[in-house]
């Protein structure tokens, strides 16, 4: 097993090396002001929620800090990049948001982030999921590179004005029977279409959202990881949750049920906009996503209830401080605030982020929260009552890599590109490959 790991954290770190010849040295603006202020920067993507009160009473309570957010919409973009900046060692923020598919890789380089048990993280790792913690801890419980911000509870989204139309129930209690489990959404999409007025609504909006919630679904009630086992080992071909919701995505896909839309590109966000879709697999930080995109126009048009197949975990990540940092001791404090249970909770209700603190999940303000957006679809029962019967799906170093090789196909298949039987066998050769194996 030693010699397994050792292997692997050679090639990960030979991995982040290596991607240092991808872009030039370049200097870190983070610094001290000509006044003594010091500027911290943050790099995440997606919505975290912070921008909504969070960094301002920071910075109203830290006046000599100033905090400035790059943020990045495209997780593979950013993940791409974070590695070159810490291969390079300069380019990366203060603070650098780490996805939870990406943990594993960034444990391998662990010397090039600050431990947080150096400033205290073990005395309040309470403030996190057991699991949560460990899972941006070394194995030998020494460093721990991050600290939590969210979990992905999963649900479903869906438009309740489009199923009204299509003569479907619109209560969420009355949806979720719809569906109790992936077949039962398949033919729910089969019945959506034919009855809806407009053609041109589609049941779902992509094949991969599906698919990824799907198979951590699986993964989480079975193996417990997905394309890589606890040694390391490739296993993307002999991991049944893998071909099993590939199967399954592909029966909406036979149905012609999806949009064809890939996730966070320009289409899929005006496909909210425009009524595009009917549901889409829902994780917590989802929500603000959609509110973001679907605006004014979408508010009371939205709802949201139980995922087929019952509760899941898809997503979640951690903050970190990377040593190329110039100011390490203000980021870790930076850091404590915004992982805290209270400023999870203010994540929460700024974007709807699920958080991963066990005291949030016992607080009232929480447990009964409603969202008005989503026609006041209690997302406290929803997201926070599996919370904490959620299990980590383990991920290896590689992950990203080999998702984007399996979404790539997928959606080649979604294009009529390829058959499903083809699409899984070049995903398979093509992870493989991305594997390093």
């Amino acid at each position: 097993m030693a010699t397994r790991h050792g292997r692997r954290a050679r090639l990960a770190l030979a991995t982040i090396a290596a991607s240092a010849l991808l872009v030039s040295a370049c200097g870190d603006d983070s610094g001290s002001d000509s006044d003594g202020q010091i500027t911290l920067k943050v790099q995440n993507f997606g919505l975290f929620g912070y921008k909504d009160g969070l960094y301002a009473q920071y910075m109203k309570d830290h006046p000599n800090i100033k905090i400035v957010e790059q943020a990045e919409g495209d997780i593979s973009k950013y993940t791409t990049a974070l590695t070159q900046h810490i291969a390079a060692g300069s380019g990366a923020g203060d603070v650098v948001a780490i996805e939870e598919g990406s943990i594993i890789q960034f444990l391998q380089a662990k010397d090039r982030f600050v431990n947080m048990q150096d400033y205290g993280s073990n005395d309040i790792k309470g403030n996190w999921l057991d699991w949560k913690y460990k899972q941006a801890t070394t194995a030998d419980g020494a460093y721990t590179i991050g600290l939590g911000t969210d979990v992905g509870g999963l649900a479903m989204c869906y438009r309740k004005d489009l199923f009204g139309a299509a003569k479907l129930p619109t209560d969420r209690t009355q949806v979720a029977a719809l569906w109790p489990d992936w077949d039962a959404f398949v033919e729910t999409g089969k019945k959506f279409q034919a009855q809806s007025p407009d053609k041109k609504v589609k049941f779902l909006d992509s094949a991969t959202n599906t698919y990824n919630s799907i198979l951590m679904q699986l993964a989480g009630q079975g193996s417990g990881y997905t394309y890589f086992n606890q040694e390391g080992d490739y296993v993307a071909d002999a991991n049944p949750a893998i071909r099993s919701a590939w199967d399954q995505t592909n029966k909406l896909l036979t149905a012609g049920l999806s949009a064809n839309l890939k996730s966070f590109t320009n289409e899929w966000n005006a496909g909210f906009k425009n009524g595009a879709f009917a549901t889409i697999p829902c994780p917590a930080w989802m929500t603000g996503y959609i509110q973001g995109q679907a605006g004014d126009a979408g508010n009371g048009k939205w709802d949201i209830t139980t995922v087929p197949g019952g509760a899941g975990n898809w997503g979640g990540s951690f903050l970190g401080v990377p040593k190329q940092s110039k100011h390490q001791k203000e980021a870790v404090e930076l850091v404590k605030f915004l992982t805290s249970p209270q400023s999870q909770l203010a994540a929460f209700k700024a974007a709807g982020n699920l958080p991963s603190s066990p005291q949030d999940h016992a607080d009232p303000a929480l447990l009964d929260a409603k969202n008005p957006y989503f026609s006041d679809a209690p997302v406290g029962e929803l997201f926070v009552k599996g919370a904490s019967s959620l299990k980590p799906v383990f991920l290896g170093t590689k992950n990203q890599a080999v998702r984007d090789a399996f979404e790539n196909n997928l959606r080649a298949v979604e294009q009529g590109k390829l058959s499903a039987d083809a699409g899984w066998q070049k995903a398979v050769a093509e992870g493989k490959a991305a594997s390093g194996t």
